[in-house]
């Protein structure tokens, strides 16, 4: 008998070879397909996103899940509880469980509200915008549960407003349709938001990713301590969540740097929004290009933010990706003032924290300059790590104090 009987008979059965349950067991939750007994269960008999009985290979269950066979990570865990499958119940669970952590956190209701794996629904990732909520499925599995994932958001937050931002590449390699669509009320193009007393405005349906980035906040709030009557730089600015902050906790200049023109103009807005106008200039280009034209012009900074987009995405792109953090990097250094304050961060999954580390030591050395790290700081808590995944601890951001030889 392939089903034990304890969990849900109208589940399907996935097998696992001998031995490939040992992650499982200590706590992962992802199953690829090369760890698939396809003899007892063949892939090729399930449908993306169907649910699935996790066995072992004696067939003992492990717990609920979903299914994909059409990607290398086929199979992903939800439960293992065999009263509480995934389901509309389940769901209303886990997020009374996230939202209850991000009341104690938060004071206002601006923050990522469900973090894939950290909070046990893989596949699934919301944002909280007062009463707005965007929510993106990225997986087979999770997606065959979107009206649920809907029903259970209603029930525990009751929103104005839902929107799927279901636009991501992710969802293209689970071979899903990618759009964006108002999932229930009216969403506005622009909503305002606040962060530590700053006011913003953010575009859920235009944005990039969600339209904010909740993950930086609390290194966003560890530069205020080192910028006032600083002459700051901020490169990769998107929309100036960085550089705003530093004015308005006294930066006496600040420039903004990105390749966007329309982020930039929404920087000139949070920068009226926020009363810093006066402090802030912006500059539209490629970052290195600007960095390069900034060296030549003989300029200079107190502090730089480095906060650039994933350069590592793949695997095979490791070694061309490292290279750009160095050289991105190193190049910041290049306009730092004699005892300047480097912020660099990477978003990229694939590149370990001791490899920025490593990437700053070699540009600083390149350079004959001393570098000292003062702080170190990952995403905020509410993106909480799964311990035994450690793919969900992927934001890196060292504060460095960069000084002459």
């Amino acid at each position: 008998m392939l089903l034990s009987p304890a969990f849900p008979v109208d589940f399907a059965p996935l097998r696992l070879r001998k031995d490939e349950d040992r992650r499982l067991r200590a706590g992962h939750l992802w199953v690829y397909s090369n760890e698939v007994d396809v003899e007892a269960t063949p892939l090729r008999n399930f449908a993306p996103g169907q649910p699935i009985v996790i066995q072992s290979s004696n067939g003992k269950a492990i717990g609920t899940g979903y299914v994909n066979p059409n990607v290398l990570l086929c199979a992903r865990l939800v439960s293992r509880d065999p009263d509480h499958p995934l389901s509309l119940s389940l769901l209303v669970h886990r997020l009374n469980v996230a939202l209850s952590l991000r009341e104690r956190l938060y004071e206002r209701p601006f923050y990522r509200l469900v973090y894939g794996e950290g909070d046990g629904l893989p596949g699934l990732i919301i944002d909280r915008y007062g009463d707005l909520c965007v929510a993106q499925v990225t997986t087979a599995g999770m997606d065959r549960f979107k009206e649920d994932v809907l029903a259970a958001l209603q029930k525990v937050l009751k929103p104005a407003a839902v929107l799927w931002r279901n636009d991501g590449a992710m969802r293209g390699l689970e071979g899903l349709e990618r759009y964006v669509a108002d999932a229930a009320g009216i969403v506005p193009d622009t909503i305002d938001i606040e962060e530590d007393g700053l006011r913003f405005q953010v575009a859920p349906k235009t944005g990039q990713k969600t339209g904010w980035f909740y993950d930086q906040r609390d290194n966003r709030a560890r530069l205020d301590r080192y910028v006032s009557g600083r002459r700051v730089l901020d490169v990769f600015s998107y929309t100036g969540a960085w550089g705003i902050r530093a004015a308005a906790h006294g930066a006496r200049e600040v420039i903004c740097v990105d390749s966007s023109a329309a982020a930039l103009e929404q920087v000139k807005a949070h920068a009226a929004l926020n009363s810093v106008s006066d402090r802030m200039q912006v500059h539209q280009g490629d970052a290195f290009e600007i960095l390069k034209g900034l060296r030549e012009a003989h300029e200079r900074f107190d502090a730089i933010i480095v906060d650039p987009p994933a350069f590592i995405k793949r695997r095979k792109d490791f070694k061309e990706g490292a290279l750009a953090y160095r050289r991105i990097n190193e190049m910041a250094m290049q306009v730092l003032e004699r005892d300047g304050l480097l912020i660099s961060c990477s978003c990229s999954q694939l590149l370990p924290r001791e490899a920025l580390t490593q990437a700053l030591l070699q540009g600083s050395r390149h350079l004959e300059r001393n570098l000292v790290i003062l702080e170190q700081g990952r995403q905020g808590p509410d993106h909480p790590v799964h311990p035994a995944i450690p793919e969900t601890d992927y934001l890196k951001t060292i504060l460095a104090r960069v000084l002459p030889a």
